[in-house]
Order: structure tokens, then sequence, then C-alpha cells
């Protein structure tokens, strides 16, 4: 059974899925590339029951860890202290952020699988990457709440894609099996369940293009979003067709 969950990135999603581990009664272990020391703000703001730690610490600790940093990155991540572990992957492919990577550009892998491969020893899973930060904490919901959303997993272990369902189910979000890594491609940037359907329906007078403008910086912290459940989110992925990879920041 989880009861610690290890960070490595504390970011605006690992801190949303930390502040739903803790309300869940689990323990957390933050952790960023600058040193725990960085995190003390944060850590007083979670409370007891959350500490800071070097990257290596948080991986050790944890039952499963989240991997949240930026792809660009991802090969940083500790390959012997995480292995064995399960990991799950929140990573998404931005280029203007992230670099090009070719592999990801040429369609020959996803991004899961380019992880997986780093971190062979390690049950990588795919999941709780699709909603933006502010829906992906206010939009959970307790198991069997009519207004409770699902998100896609992908993994190819399936032991491992049962361990994070079942933790999925304890932090608010019923889940989607959508089958290997080499299937998340359909729930990448760019793919119909990516973030909007969560969001909702954006004003027209609000572009993508306006997303640094004050007007939608309101709405995106303002919307409540809407629900998504799982014969929604199956039909979303039914839609995805694979084409240029990759999103942009906003």
């Amino acid at each position: 059974m989880t009861q610690t969950i290890g960070f490595i990135g504390s970011g605006m999603i690992g801190g949303s899925l930390a502040r739903l581990a803790l309300a869940a009664g689990l323990n957390v272990v933050m952790s960023n590339s600058r040193g725990p020391e960085t995190l003390a703000d944060l850590i007083a703001e979670l409370g007891d029951q959350a500490r800071a730690a070097t990257t290596e610490e948080a991986a050790k600790a944890g039952d499963i860890v989240v991997a949240t940093v930026p792809l660009g990155v991802y090969h940083r991540l500790p390959t012997a202290v995480l292995a064995g572990k399960t990991v799950i992957d929140t990573m998404n492919y931005y280029p203007d952020r992230d670099g090009r990577i070719a592999e990801l550009d040429g369609g020959d892998i996803t991004s899961s699988e380019l992880l997986q491969r780093h971190l062979v020893d390690s049950r990588v899973v795919k999941t709780l990457h699709n909603m933006d930060w502010l829906r992906l904490y206010s939009r959970a919901r307790p198991a069997g709440a009519p207004d409770r959303s699902a998100l896609p997993v992908a993994g190819d272990n399936p032991a491992a894609k049962a361990e994070v369902i079942g933790l999925m189910d304890v932090l608010g979000y019923d889940a989607v099996d959508i089958g290997t890594l080499a299937d998340s491609w359909r729930c990448e940037p760019g793919t119909p369940v990516y973030v909007q359907p969560y969001q909702g329906r954006r004003p027209a007078s609000i572009t993508r293009q306006d997303w640094h403008q004050p007007e939608w910086q309101r709405w995106f912290r303002e919307t409540e979003g809407e629900p998504v459940p799982g014969e929604r989110v199956k039909q979303l992925i039914d839609q995805a067709v694979r084409g240029p990879v990759g999103g942009a920041i906003g």
C-alpha cells in the first residue's frame, strides 16, 4: 500500500499532486534541482507530513515516485536509486522549452518510452499529465461523486499500472487504461484529451495566442473547469490522430 510519494520536481504539477496526497493522508517527500533548502516555504505550507530532500533521497523514500521535471532533463533522473520503483511520468514535450529531440520529432518513440529506456530497471506509468495544475487540484473528487473526472493511464507493466490507478483513486480521479507506453501518444500535447476538455470552453474573445494577456490569465485562474468522465476520455482517446509532436508553453 502506498504511504509515501517521492517527488522529483516540485513545480506547479508536483505541488498540486502533493497537496492531494496530503489531503488523502499520505506522506510526501519533495525535491528539486536546487536543493532541499530552497523548498522551505513550500514545506512550511504543506505541513508536518511533508519534508524536503535531495532528488536521490526523495526517489529512495517514495513507495511511488513522481517524475515531474521538464522533459529536456529526463536523463538526469537517477537510474540506480529508481531501480525497481514505479515511476509516474507527468512530463510533456515542449520543444521551445526542452529543445528538439529528434526521436520524438520523427515519431519513432513516445516521450514515455524515452523515459522508460533511460529508467531501464523502473516501471514507468504515464498519467497525471494532461490537466493544468489548477484544475488537477480543484477537480479532484471522492470516489463515486457524479462530477468526478477520469484521466488516461499508459504503461507496459500491468502491476505498476494497477498500483498507480489505486493511487489515482485515492487522489480523486478515475482512470482509463489506454494501453502501453507506445500508445501514450494518444494523450500527449495537441491531442483531444489534453488539457482543454477539463478547462471547458474558453470565451470566444480569448484565443490561445492571448495566454500572456491579463484577460486570459484571469479566465485561467477563475474558471472552474468541467468534469470529464471515463466514457468521454475514451471517446477523446479514440479521436486522436498521430501528427506533429510537442506542445507550446502557455
